[in-house]
């Protein structure tokens, strides 16, 4: 019987501190006894579970985890200020959104970790995840316009490219580099658009790919 692979320690380092972070996240303790109880956790994870080994790039940027972390504190709070207005001010007349987005990457963990973060931030929810074309879908909350929807896949692909930044691979930290510069933008945009033409209200869904109309009862304030 032939061992199955595993990492080194070194290379799942990066993956052991995000568990970690999660445990004490989860429990609200950072403390040394609760870290410490949540590093064995993360080795028992991944070292003693029989899983397949996950592949992580090899490389972690601290300086840039560090400038994620406070930008996503403040994205956390902002966010959480709009939904109340919109709660208070908007109500039931809110028109919500399924947004499709398809990333850069086709790396599951910085899948997982961009559609996680924007779950984290109020406002949006992963509602459906295709591997096959990196694409994750969003329920987006006061969605109403195209250019509304575009500006939630901007904010997606923002997340997405911090993460890159983080401990993405050598490959997509080049491309993205080259993105910014302007040589790949026009395609990357491109590709944005054909994940949905148009922001998908409460009363509509996708099917197929394609934008379908579903009959919802008219509100009494429309009605003659």
């Amino acid at each position: 019987m032939s061992r199955r692979p595993k990492n080194s320690l070194l290379v799942e380092l990066p993956l052991l501190v995000w568990l970690v972070f999660v445990w004490g996240a989860l429990w609200g303790d950072f403390g040394p006894g609760n870290l410490i109880l949540g590093a064995v956790l993360a080795l028992l994870v991944t070292w003693v579970l029989y899983l397949p080994p996950i592949q992580l790039s090899g490389r972690f940027d601290p300086l840039q985890f560090a400038l994620f972390a406070v930008t996503f504190v403040w994205q956390v709070a902002k966010a959480s200020v709009e939904v109340m207005l919109i709660a208070v001010l908007v109500g039931p007349r809110a028109r919500n959104a399924v947004v499709g987005v398809g990333l850069r990457t086709r790396s599951d963990l910085l899948l997982t970790a961009t559609g996680h973060t924007m779950t984290l931030i109020p406002g949006s929810l992963v509602v459906e995840v295709d591997r096959a074309t990196a694409t994750l879908y969003f329920h987006a909350l006061n969605v109403r316009t195209p250019e509304e929807a575009e500006s939630f896949r901007r904010s997606v692909r923002q997340v997405e490219a911090a993460w890159i930044r983080i401990m993405g691979s050598r490959e997509e930290l080049a491309a993205l580099r080259a993105e910014r510069r302007g040589g790949d933008r026009a395609a990357a945009e491109q590709r944005d658009s054909a994940a949905i033409g148009s922001p998908v209200t409460a009363g509509q869904q996708i099917v197929g790919g394609r934008r379908t109309d579903v009959p919802t009862e008219t509100p009494e304030e429309d009605r003659p």
